[in-house]
């Protein structure tokens, strides 16, 4: 059965909630030949395991979701790790009449029982709803198990919805954009460091740092900016009270939310209300105001639509009479009318050259510039310093980029995270570039001007991102040009390192952070890509695993000679060479002791755009050859 199948098959589904439970099974135990008596979902939600589910080995690790129908045998053993995991049992039927398409199925009365394994893109917001749905269900109320039946058909629609978007392109979901769409759901509810940890089985201090390093916010900060960019959104789109709107976004006191938009947006919520009035539009009819010391300000509507078709809508009675126009006016209109004509008599080979393009992108297609003169970039600011783009505007994150400072002279600082609306409207940008950290942000950007919305870590490789920058922007030929001088370079240091480092050697990739440590492998930073893609090493056979996938693992420092390799790419703010060799722990490494540790610190290890990688890979490449 294919994804198409299943979600017809869903969409004609009656579904009854038989039972749910939290189950824990510890290291070393096993489950063996559990018959299910019942359809089931279950969902691994901590620690590692084999299943195996009518002779298919499974694999459970982090958040993966099996389903079985009734009778379907399954055994599950775990390793040195607990495992704990949801189980939704449920009972289904067709509602009839069943559709052609179903019906044509071979065994269709037998669907339910069709077995099938996900690792989800987005396994907290799944993780979100099976909690809920569990502490539904334990309340043994009517009321609660009928929202418990709908919270099912909600985990289903979320676990189909990624399992089609995965088919047409899968991904995964970057853990940074995990956590955000953890707080862009659930911003009106209490929200802790502790919990958004304990949502993607990731320490705080770790998760702290590289959502930091990937937002240039910290995770309550980005939650904070979040709930003030919707309390302005409700200030203006509704007419409710400051109360109101402090528990709509999360607060109880109205007072400390005001104190907190001030300090964020610069004006009290009522003043700001006051201020921007004049911008409440409906949402299909955007305006945007340009002041002039030459003229008064009118507005004038922007769309990416070739026909302008909305101009011609909410036309009041009136507006079919011509209106009769003074005599300067009329002085005007011949003016350009004679102006045209002119134009007209001329050449026209510049209307004949096409000036805009349509690409497509999350949102849909969007018509963009050929050859934009005014972008701003929230993010993906590397590429375009790579293929020989300069921004009018970027975020404050980039502006600190040690990496970029000589490119961005004259460059406007946005603010923080992708930046403040003010101040992208006050650019006058003819393009803007965006990740989907912010959805409310790029919202409102398609109101100022054409928004390319580039969905985090959904190009791979350097290669994929600086071609595609250069697709979009026209600069084909200089994206060419930098990727060969990339090559060239990384080429070039790679056969530096390995004359003075054998090829064997094992390397790690090791963050320390207020006492907890943490490995990681080609895509969190820290050195990664140009120690293992860049140079081609490897990590210790121990570990090689749990870099492949999930790509990082958090430990303790008890157990780190496991994680150690011949050579430590080490990020921390605070240790030195010296501290580590009078380390009880540390100082007995074999790396420690040959001076085989790079040590360097959050602000130039954190980042891996295009330009910070070549930089890093080439700063790492003499560091090797001078030992």
């Amino acid at each position: 059965m294919n994804i198409n199948e299943l979600i017809t098959l869903w969409n004609h589904a009656n579904c009854k909630v038989i039972d749910v439970r939290r189950i824990t099974i510890k290291a070393g135990e096993s489950l063996l030949s559990y018959k299910i008596p019942s359809s089931l979902f279950l969902m691994s939600i901590r620690g590692y395991a084999t299943a195996e589910l009518d002779r298919q080995i499974h694999r459970l690790q982090r958040v993966t979701v099996l389903h079985a129908g009734k009778g379907a045998i399954l055994s599950i053993i775990t390793g040195s790790e607990d495992l704990e995991y949801y189980c939704v049992y449920y009972k289904a039927a067709l509602i009839p009449p069943v559709p052609p398409e179903l019906a044509r199925l071979p065994g269709q009365d037998h669907s339910w029982n069709y077995s099938y394994h996900v690792t989800p893109d987005n396994p907290v917001l799944l993780h979100r709803i099976l909690s809920e749905l569990y502490k539904d269900w334990r309340k043994q109320r009517p009321l609660m198990h009928l929202r418990a039946r709908t919270s099912l058909y909600h985990f289903v629609y979320e676990l189909l919805d990624q399992m089609q978007a995965h088919a047409i392109k899968p991904a995964t979901q970057d853990l940074a954009a995990q956590v955000a769409a953890i707080i862009h759901e659930h911003y009106e509810e209490p929200i802790s460091l502790e919990f958004l940890a304990e949502s993607v089985n990731y320490s705080i201090p770790h998760l702290s740092s590289y959502f930091k390093t990937r937002t240039g916010l910290s995770p309550i900060d980005y939650l904070i900016k979040v709930r003030m960019d919707k309390a302005g959104s409700l200030l203006l789109e509704t007419d409710a009270t400051l109360k109101e709107i402090a528990v709509a976004v999360g607060y109880q006191d109205p007072n400390y939310l005001g104190r907190l938009f001030k300090k964020y947006k610069g004006v009290a919520p009522i003043r700001y209300r006051e201020v921007h009035a004049g911008r409440r539009q409906p949402e299909d009819r955007p305006v945007i105001t340009i002041e002039s010391s030459i003229v008064p300000p009118e507005a004038f509507n922007y769309t990416n639509i070739i026909d302008n078709h909305y101009q011609l809508e909410s036309i009041e009675e009136g507006d079919l009479f011509m209106p009769k126009l003074s005599r300067p006016a009329l002085a005007s209109l011949w003016l350009l009318s004679f102006v045209l004509i002119l134009s007209a008599c001329g050449t026209n080979s510049a209307a004949e050259q096409p000036q805009t393009k349509v690409v497509e992108t999350v949102n849909g297609e969007v018509e963009v510039p050929i050859h934009p003169k005014r972008i701003v970039a929230g993010e993906y600011l590397g590429s375009l310093i790579a293929v020989g783009i300069t921004p009018i505007g970027t975020s404050d994150h980039h502006i600190k980029n040690p990496y970029f400072q000589e490119y961005l002279k004259d460059v406007a600082n946005i603010g923080e995270g992708n930046g403040n609306v003010e101040k992208i409207l006050a650019l006058e940008p003819d393009l803007i570039i965006m990740d989907d950290m912010y959805p409310e942000l790029n919202e409102q950007m398609a109101k100022i001007a054409p928004t390319v919305v580039i969905p985090y870590a959904s190009l791979k490789t350097v290669h994929e991102e600086v071609t595609y920058f250069g697709d979009l922007l026209g600069q084909q030929t200089e994206a060419q040009a930098w990727l060969a001088d990339y090559d060239s370079r990384t080429a070039s240091a790679k056969e530096k390192v390995l004359q003075a480092v054998p090829a064997d050697s094992t390397f790690s990739v090791i963050e320390s952070s207020d006492n907890s440590l943490m490995a990681v492998g080609t895509s969190f930073g820290k050195g990664g890509q140009p120690i293992y893609n860049g140079f081609g090493f490897k990590p210790p056979a121990d570990i090689a695993a749990e870099l492949a996938d999930p790509g990082w693992a958090s430990f303790s420092a008890e157990v780190l000679p496991k994680y150690a390799g011949d050579y430590i790419i080490l990020t921390s703010d605070t240790a030195t060479l010296d501290e580590l060799k009078a380390d009880p722990i540390w100082g007995l490494l074999p790396a420690v002791k040959n001076n085989h540790v790079f040590l360097w610190t959050t602000d130039r290890s954190g980042y891996w755009d295009p330009i910070a990688i070549l930089s890093q890979t080439e700063e790492l490449a003499a560091w090797l050859v001078s030992l």
